[in-house]
């Protein structure tokens, strides 16, 4: 049986939101989350018609670069230490998941 809509929705990757969507959410441009994408901080997937649609993963990264770069940020370093805060943070979850509960 295939996967229910609403499993979809509560999905964190699950790309939900259009372009058009996913900037008014984040009170941004379409041109602004196009240079997320050259700068590949998010990489939209495509629907079939060849939309970018975007996910609240993405919807998060892109909402701390705005916060980056309205605190003077330049758009590469901001980048580079929300990529650097994604890799430590899934380094984080890994290990408390691999690590043996040490509790008596």
């Amino acid at each position: 049986m295939g996967e229910a809509l609403s499993d979809r929705f509560d999905d964190d990757d699950y790309p939900a939101y259009s372009m058009g969507r996913a900037a008014e959410i984040l009170g941004v441009t379409p041109a602004f989350l196009r240079s997320l994408g050259a700068a590949r901080l998010i990489e939209p997937l495509r629907s079939a018609g060849g939309h970018r649609r975007y996910s609240r993963r993405q919807l998060r990264l892109a909402a701390r670069a705005r916060r980056l770069l309205d605190q003077g940020t330049p758009l590469d370093a901001a980048c580079r230490i929300i990529s650097l805060e994604d890799q430590l943070e899934e380094a984080l979850r890994l290990n408390a998941e691999l690590r043996p509960n040490t509790e008596p």
